[in-house]
């Protein structure tokens, strides 16, 4: 409100429709200010109608006005000022939007790990990242997944091994090799030996890894006894649909694959459809399928390894220090999950034990026998399921592991972790 130094008065209406509100400077002289109220339109305000507007600003004069009947050239510069500043006011930046598809179940470790790491995201800077998260497979299979980042359906996706192979094969040398690792340190020794080179290869390929993790031991989960491998021919094993690798590795074991999604596992031992999946507990225990497959073979057959990946176009389009906060927080989601799931599998062994899981020892025979198995397979897989460059390169890493690790730890049990 403006005053003067008796009382406010409301504008005088001048011969052009405009109006002089009466202001002291700071000499305490009159000064005449015409504004319009309806701002800068240059329309005179109507009779008898009192300022609605906080602003002041210059009127127009008439058509028939003189030219000298000029505005205050500091009230001109004052508007002028406002403008600018104004106009260079940043709106505030809109978040990116990503879209993350995976298997792992709602409310899993797993999906609260992504969802924590989502929230560090959202504060990332450059206006953050909004992530949405897709859970239980609703986005379809992994193959699904990845030609939807490729269409631009989904932004990124947290994949098993098998599914990052659907992006390039080398990925398969840390999964698709059965009892090729005998514990968690020789996992974590070969994967990060090799990450530099998986990371290039999938940046190639149109994809940036994210982090790495895993999701335990898959072991042999069964509907009756199974100690060899000649107890497992006898069975209808569960497949994942599109996985021709791990068809084909058990094919080549002599073995009856039933390729299902991963949502009719539960089903499928239901109906009779399969009776043996080769799974993590972890997995086993939250979808109960304990229940349906009571026997558990505890030999380590693969680690369940995996990461997630966002397409290049998505991540070149932000801002180096998004990316960079981004990265950290995946990072330190991936070192969780792993950590968290391993202890997470043995913990669900116990629990499943305590519910009428029965689980069968691995003795010297049997554990010769199921090996002689695995390297029956092996020429099989190498150059056809996993590169052979790979293949071989990931034997290199393993002998240079045991040969330096400590008495104990070289010839440990089959996914020991020491």
């Amino acid at each position: 409100m403006l005053k003067s130094s008796k009382a406010t008065a409301w504008p005088s209406r001048n011969p052009n429709g405009s109006r002089t509100v009466p202001v002291r400077s700071g000499r305490g002289v009159r000064i005449g200010l015409t504004f319009i109220v309806a701002g800068l339109t240059g329309a005179a305000a109507a009779d008898g109608d009192r300022p609605r507007s906080g602003y002041a600003v210059l009127g127009s004069r008439r058509p028939s006005e003189s030219s000298d009947s000029r505005p205050p050239v500091r009230a001109l510069i004052t508007l002028c000022a406002i403008a600018l500043v104004a106009t260079a006011l940043p709106a505030a930046a809109a978040p990116a939007r990503v879209r993350l598809a995976t298997l792992a179940p709602k409310g899993s470790s797993f999906h609260q790990a992504i969802q924590a790491m989502g929230e560090k995201w959202r504060h990332a800077p450059g206006g953050g990242v909004a992530l949405t998260i897709f859970t239980d497979g609703s986005m379809g299979g992994e193959a699904d997944m990845v030609r939807k980042m490729r269409i631009g359906q989904l932004q990124a996706a947290m994949l098993t091994a098998s599914g990052l192979a659907e992006i390039d094969k080398s990925v398969t040398a840390l999964q698709l090799m059965p009892l090729m690792f005998r514990n968690w340190e020789e996992v974590d020794y070969v994967r990060e030996k090799l990450r530099p080179r998986l990371e290039q290869t999938m940046r190639d390929k149109g994809f940036v890894v994210l982090f790495w993790g895993d999701g335990g031991w898959v072991r042999w989960f069964s509907k009756q006894p199974l100690r060899f491998p000649e107890d497992l021919r006898k069975m209808k094993v569960f497949a994942t649909v599109g996985g021709t690798e791990t068809i084909d590795i058990m094919k080549g074991m002599g073995l009856s694959p039933v390729p299902l999604e991963v949502t009719d596992i539960l089903p499928g031992l239901q109906t009779g459809l399969i009776n043996a999946v080769p799974t993590p507990p972890v997995y086993a225990n939250a979808a109960q399928l304990f229940n349906h497959a009571p026997y558990m073979l505890e030999l380590d057959w693969v680690p369940l390894v995996g990461g997630a990946v966002i397409d290049v176009k998505t991540w070149n389009k932000l801002a180096p220090a998004t990316q960079k906060s981004l990265q950290e927080a995946a990072e330190e989601t991936g070192e969780k999950i792993r950590a968290r799931s391993r202890k997470e599998n043995d913990e669900a062994v116990e629990a499943m034990k305590k519910r009428g899981l029965k689980a069968q020892p691995v003795t010297p025979e049997i554990a010769a026998a199921w090996q002689k198995v695995a390297g029956e397979v092996y020429p099989i897989i190498r150059g056809k399921i996993v590169p052979a460059d790979m293949f071989d390169e990931v034997q290199r890493l393993l002998n240079e592991r045991r040969a330096s690790a400590p008495k104990g730890k070289a010839s440990g049990k089959t996914g020991e972790s020491k």
